[in-house]
């Protein structure tokens, strides 16, 4: 049975140092009240200790905290690992230390993995925000230091001559990504106020450069031409350098109705057309192909056809997409109907396999052996020939059946 441990006088002081004192009680955001060195239980409104009774009460708060360890811990514990633990259950709570992994390392026999795990408690939530807390940090620090911390002289040498020191990777989660934050509680007062020291300011913009760069004057080259194409409406375009300036940026066409209403249309005079002055012929007037002398006379298909084998660009060739379009349907031929021939081969060759396997058993058992022969025995050449004969006949009734259900299904779909 494994020792029941107390705590000494070191926790108690590590404890005072890191909660500090309070004379009078106080409010905490949550509602509590806290009184002395952190302790909250029996707190109240208006109640003031001394140092000695702040004293008496944390020693009342660590009864439990050190009966829960020993009932917890299931590994051998020294005197400094009980105190740091104590300060470090005091810190966090009991819920949160049976749930955490330093007591899971410690029940598995790994008490550095627990010293390093005991510092991953270092956030607290101030203002809505979980930060990383200096204070926290350096509690985390001294605990781990006295719960590594050897009894007598059982100090370990590490020299570093032999021992080179090497970054460790996996140990990268504890260094915190941010600074932590330095926070301050009120000492005085019924309500305690957490003080933040340092708030984080926004970095400073960078100066902008007085000279434009390519870059910048590429920018503004690009605005003010697009600027020119999307104008609003009754805005003139400004003249950009290297264009030339347009006469009317917008057709009449797609200004406003009241901008067009106050400009004179203007429209070009089509030149006249002489009626008398001959035309050429209509190539899409349909009375061309109805009427055989709209070319000028009376003309034969063989003269028609005469012109277009000399000169092929003087043919015309009419054609009639209204006209109703004639289907012809395709041919089927059906499939050739299956041959008695293949049927009686099949046939010859399910008699050949019984022929094969009842010669081969009938060798087999009736033939003498033969003096001097191991292997051509009667019986291997009989079992051969049977297992020839089994073969044909197999392959011939799969193939027989095989075109048997072809025929079925044709005859089927004929049916339908």
């Amino acid at each position: 049975m494994q020792p029941r441990h107390r705590v000494s006088r070191t926790a108690i002081d590590l404890i005072k140092r890191f909660e500090g004192y309070r004379r009078t009680a106080a409010q905490l955001p949550d509602g509590r009240w806290t009184i002395g060195h952190g302790h909250t239980l029996t707190a109240r409104q208006g109640a003031e200790v001394s140092a000695d009774d702040a004293e008496a009460l944390l020693l009342y708060d660590l009864i439990a905290i050190s009966h829960a360890l020993n009932g917890a811990v299931f590994t051998p514990l020294t005197q400094n690992q009980f105190d740091a633990l104590s300060s470090f259950v005091f810190n966090i709570g009991l819920d949160n230390f049976h749930r955490s992994s330093v007591l899971r390392r410690l029940n598995e026999g790994a008490p550095i993995q627990a010293a390093c795990a005991m510092e991953l408690w270092r956030k607290a939530e101030v203002a809505g925000e979980r930060i990383v807390i200096d204070a926290l940090v350096r509690r985390r620090a001294c605990e781990k230091t006295l719960f590594l911390t050897p009894e007598g002289d059982a100090w370990v040498p590490a020299p570093s001559p032999v021992l080179k020191p090497l970054l460790d990777s996996d140990a990268s989660g504890l260094v915190p990504h941010e600074a932590p934050v330095e926070v301050s509680a009120s000492m005085e007062g019924e309500e305690i106020v957490v003080l933040r020291e340092g708030q984080p300011t926004p970095p400073p913009a960078p100066p902008e450069d007085e000279d434009q760069g390519p870059a910048t004057s590429a920018a503004e080259a690009v605005t003010a031409r697009l600027s020119t194409l999307f104008q609003e409406p009754g805005e003139e375009p400004a003249a950009l350098p290297g264009f030339l300036p347009l006469e009317d940026p917008m057709p009449s066409f797609l200004r406003a109705p009241e901008a067009a209403e106050d400009e004179p249309e203007e429209f070009e005079e089509e030149p006249a057309v002489d009626d008398d002055e001959p035309r050429g012929r209509d190539l899409f007037d349909p009375a061309l192909a109805d009427d055989p002398a709209a070319d000028g006379g009376e003309r034969s298909e063989a003269a028609f056809a005469e012109d277009a084998d000399d000169e092929p660009s003087r043919g015309r060739l009419v054609i009639d997409d209204a006209a109703p379009y004639e289907f012809v349907p395709p041919v089927v031929q059906p499939l050739p109907a299956p041959t008695q021939g293949g049927v009686l081969t099949l046939v010859a060759l399910a008699v050949l396999g019984l022929v094969f396997f009842g010669g081969g058993i009938f060798w087999a058992t009736n033939a003498r052996p033969v003096a001097n022969s191991i292997w051509l025995g009667p019986r291997l050449v009989g079992g051969l020939a049977g297992i020839a004969g089994v073969g044909f006949f197999v392959v011939a009734i799969y193939f027989l059946l095989d075109r048997l259900g072809r025929v079925s299904e044709r005859r089927a779909r004929d049916r339908r």
